[in-house]
């Protein structure tokens, strides 16, 4: 015996709801059973037509925490308009969770519920909607999750705001040292500060520059040498060059200093490392973490200079 296996046939939806509030809101009022099957929710309390100053949410429902819950549903592609609202609802009524319900999602749209996820302001679910029969049958919703909260879009979010935090404080930082270095020494004055992790400015050679870098609970002054692309050999040398006077650079700086030619890469630098502290460290302690650095820089430079004053980059390096 031959088993009968049905086709499907999809149907206009304004053929099975004409109306998106009298129409779909209504059915789904009574059937929101469908939504929880889905989303494995338990959605209960449904009424229609909640109103948001000038604006009426077309479903509101409550999660099994008592938690608000809007739905707002759409049987035409998805637009910036209904978005706007959804939003406004979500702020307005203070819900914790969002489904926009469409029948035709917009990839701009679905970045943007994305985007919301990983906010971890509220979940927001993004659903396609279908109407289907099977040789006749009655017809019926085929609901289709598009996007929505997940710990992946969590973990996202985080480390979006991480990386956001981390720029803000880094800025914070370069321009209290800026200020700093201001009043001690025109290198770096010229600076603006950045988010960046260094700042840097030209030694007078090509391809050399001092800077300074900081991390999250240390950080370095450095003379870095690198002269571009397909310069690995000149950057070399020109180490090799300064280097034959380590003895000298570290008498007048003062201390050793970290010499790093880094032959996997195509730079090398000289640096020295200060573990005092970051810009991660508490505010209150930048102070005496710049002045160390400053005052680092300005000997650093005083012992390096000499030497990089001889430097003929353009003819091999030679002192």
């Amino acid at each position: 015996m031959t088993n009968q296996i049905g086709k499907i046939e999809r149907v206009q939806l304004r053929d099975v709801w004409k109306h998106e509030a009298l129409g779909l809101s209504t059915w789904l009022e009574t059937n929101i059973d469908v939504i929880n099957d889905l989303l494995n929710l338990e959605l209960s309390n449904v009424e229609r037509e909640k109103t948001v100053g000038d604006f009426s949410v077309d479903l509101t429902t409550e999660d099994k925490n008592g938690n608000l819950v809007i739905i707002e549903n759409q049987l035409e592609k998805s637009d910036h308009q209904h978005l706007g609202k959804i939003i406004t609802y979500l702020s307005s009524l203070d819900a914790k969770t969002a489904i926009w319900i469409v029948a035709n999602p917009r990839p701009e749209h679905i970045s943007v519920v994305s985007c919301l996820n990983q906010s971890g302001l509220a979940d927001f679910y993004l659903i396609k909607i279908e109407a289907i029969k099977i040789e006749g049958s009655p017809p019926a919703p085929l609901l289709t999750l598009i996007t929505g909260p997940s710990e992946e879009s969590i973990q996202a979010g985080e480390a979006k705001k991480d990386f956001s935090e981390r720029q803000n404080l880094r800025k914070r930082w370069w321009t209290e040292l800026l200020e700093r270095v201001r009043a001690k020494t025109r290198l770096h004055a010229n600076i603006s500060p950045g988010s960046e992790s260094w700042i840097g400015t030209r030694v007078g050679k090509s391809g050399l520059t001092y800077n300074y870098v900081v991390g999250q609970h240390s950080a370095r002054i450095e003379l870095y040498i690198d002269s571009g692309s397909d310069s690995e050999i000149e950057n070399k040398r020109i180490f090799d060059k300064i280097y034959q006077h380590k003895a000298e650079v570290e008498s007048i700086f003062g201390g050793e200093l970290a010499w790093e030619k880094m032959e996997e890469k195509r730079a090398s630098r000289i640096g020295k490392y200060y573990e005092t502290g970051g810009y991660r460290d508490e505010e209150a302690k930048w102070p005496k973490i710049q002045v160390e650095l400053i005052d680092g820089m300005i000997n650093f430079s005083k012992a390096l200079s000499p030497f990089i004053k001889k430097l003929d980059v353009d003819n091999g390096g030679s002192i």
